[in-house]
């Protein structure tokens, strides 16, 4: 073959191939000096994601606390969670609670929930201290 006018036979291959390998080395170290703080842009992206879905569930929480300080602002309902929490009667009333009676429909409380949360807690403790599980 005849070489073209104004290069050199063969020493143009060389100097393309050590200039790509110059080229390759400084992309490869832009790659690695960028790898880091890309994978540290990822991460707090997603604890950003994630902190915010927390805010979200404690706004919901927060509004359904205010909802009950608002109801428990309420002498009545502060009445009803007496009489049915803590079997409180008012005098003059004759209260009753029946024991052994029929089976509760399924849409009213269960026996636990009867149970005056005291019990509760001293038969968790008991359950507890036997080291049995529920």
């Amino acid at each position: 073959m005849i070489p073209a006018l104004g290069r050199p036979p063969g020493g143009d291959r060389v100097r393309l191939t050590s200039r790509a390998a110059v080229l390759a080395v400084v992309i490869c170290a832009i790659a690695l000096s960028l790898a880091y703080p890309v994978r540290e842009y990822i991460a707090q992206r997603r604890q950003i994601d994630q902190l915010q879905a927390e805010r979200q569930m404690l706004n919901g929480q927060l509004q359904a606390l205010q909802h009950q300080q608002q109801r428990l602002g309420d002498p009545a309902y502060v009445e009803q969670l007496a009489r049915n929490k803590l079997h409180m009667c008012l005098r003059g009333e004759t209260c009753y609670i029946v024991i052994g009676g029929q089976t509760a429909p399924s849409g009213a409380p269960t026996a636990a929930a009867l149970t005056p949360w005291y019990e509760r807690l001293w038969q968790s403790v008991q359950e507890a201290n036997r080291g049995s599980p529920r």
